[in-house]
């Protein structure tokens, strides 16, 4: 935890919501995973996570169980309306330092973005964007899923993997076996998310051991694997992925 003096000098830069249904999957592949990286409780209404910095320009991340507050703010500024973010000193449960992401603005007059000092016993760092892993695979895929349009667009999809006969390769088998083991049998919250998309159509966003999806309800799959760094793999719809993704949408929407 931070002192408290660094609280009291504590400048917001921005802010994301940690719940079930949305939190940065940079911090783990479902939400009890993504709190434990926080060292919280994985509490059903969720949190918000402030991200600024001290009087000495130190990266902190805090944690506040008042994810409304947070949620207000978030949705004012998406609204190009300004809004003074601040965590009620009450509603504060973790201190953490450095910031899980890239953020790229920072506190006018005060030092660029830096490490706290001294022993801390979380220290939350950005991933290295050159590398690949499973926060990047994880991050690749958030990005897929927001800007669905573009990224379709950049893709032609196989004919081994369209529904015409041909069996999908391995890899591509056992990402769609354990996302239909997910309908029988539901895995921790967050695992699978689901997102409005024009014309009555969702993103579904899964992640499992070493895979991520995006997908559209109305289109096609897109894969990233541990083992492909920076491949996106497309999955035709045929027919068996309307059904996989239906069952996936309504799985995440009644449990958020």
């Amino acid at each position: 935890m931070a002192a408290k003096d660094d609280l009291d000098t504590f400048h917001v830069l921005t802010a994301l919501l940690l719940t079930p249904a949305q939190f940065p999957s940079v911090l783990g592949d479902d939400y009890p995973e993504a709190c434990a990286a926080l060292d919280v409780e994985p509490w059903t209404d969720g949190y918000g996570l402030l991200f600024g910095q001290d009087g000495s320009g130190a990266r902190w991340t805090v944690v506040s169980d008042d994810a409304a507050l947070i949620g207000c703010a978030i949705a004012a500024w998406d609204c190009g309306m300004p809004y003074e973010l601040s965590a009620p000193e009450r509603t504060v449960v973790q201190t953490v330092a450095g910031w899980p992401l890239a953020i790229t603005i920072a506190t006018p007059a005060l030092p660029a973005p830096h490490d706290p000092p001294g022993e801390q016993p979380i220290r939350l760092t950005a991933p290295d964007p050159k590398g690949w892993g499973p926060a990047q695979r994880r991050m690749a895929a958030d990005d897929v899923a927001k800007q669905w349009l573009k990224w379709r667009d950049q893709v032609t999809v196989h004919a081994s993997f369209d529904g015409t006969g041909a069996k999908p390769a391995a890899h591509i088998q056992r990402v769609l076996d354990e996302a239909l083991g997910y309908t029988s049998d539901p895995p921790p919250a967050g695992r699978v998310r689901s997102a409005p998309a024009p014309d009555g159509a969702r993103i579904v966003r899964a992640d499992g051991p070493g895979w991520s999806l995006a997908a559209h309800t109305e289109d096609i799959a897109l894969l990233l694997l541990d083992e492909k760094p920076h491949e996106l793999l497309p999955l035709g719809r045929g027919p068996e992925l309307p059904v996989l993704l239906r069952a996936l949408d309504q799985m995440a929407r009644s449990s958020a």
